[in-house]
């Protein structure tokens, strides 16, 4: 239980701010995503080819996935 989010250090559940830290990781990592993103289209660009499809990552340490 000590190294669940979801309680507080006095091991009382704390749902509102595991959900505020939950949604700010989220949020950095979708700005990560964004800016690998933009760099690989750059790069692709840079290369002479053409991106024809969407591109999708998940997160190795989180698990989400982004399309």
């Amino acid at each position: 239980m000590k190294n669940n989010e979801f309680y507080n250090a006095s091991g009382c559940a704390d749902p509102t701010a595991y959900e505020a830290i939950k949604n700010l990781r989220r949020r950095e990592a979708e700005r990560d995503v964004n800016r690998l993103i933009k760099t690989l289209k750059a790069t692709i660009a840079e290369s002479g080819f053409v991106l024809l499809n969407r591109i999708e990552l998940k997160d190795s340490k989180s698990g989400i996935v982004f399309k």
